[in-house]
C-alpha cells in the first residue's frame, strides 16, 4: 500500500512562490506514474502536473512555464514548484500515484490528503 503525505501549502499574495512537497511510503517514486492535481470549491479535480518513472513530465496548460514538477526517488518525495501564482491557482493540492501511461489522466490509484494553497 502506498502511503502519501503532502505539506507546504499556505496563504501566499498573487506573484509569489511555493514549493508543496509529497512524501512517500517505500520505494513509491522510481515504480509510478507520480502526479499534482487540484481542486477547487465547486470545480472539478483537474490534472496539475505528472513525472514519469524515466523522469518525463507533463503539465497542463494552465500552469506550463510557471509550475515545475520534480522527484527524488531516494528520498522518494514529490515535489512542486510553484511560480508566479496566480488567485484561480487557489485550491486543495493533492499528490497521487498511478500505473500505466503517465499524463494527467492516469487513473492515479493512491491519494494523499491534500495541502490547501490559497492566493490573494
Amino acid at each position: 500500500h502506498v502511503q502519501l503525505v503532502e505539506s507546504g501549502g499556505e496563504s501566499v499574495q498573487a506573484g509569489g512562490s511555493l514549493r508543496l512537497s509529497c512524501e512517500g511510503s517505500g520505494r513509491t517514486y522510481d515504480k509510478w506514474c507520480m502526479g499534482w492535481l487540484r481542486q477547487a470549491p465547486g470545480k472539478e479535480r483537474e490534472g496539475v502536473a505528472s513525472i514519469a518513472m524515466d523522469g518525463r513530465s507533463t503539465y497542463a496548460d494552465t500552469v506550463k512555464g510557471r509550475f515545475t514538477i520534480s522527484k527524488d526517488n531516494a528520498q522518494s518525495t514529490l515535489y512542486l514548484q510553484m511560480r508566479s501564482l496566480k488567485p484561480e491557482d487557489t485550491a486543495m493540492y493533492y499528490c497521487a500515484a498511478g500505473r500505466g501511461h503517465c499524463d494527467l489522466q492516469t487513473d492515479f490509484q493512491h491519494w494523499g490528503r491534500g495541502t490547501q494553497v490559497t492566493v490573494s
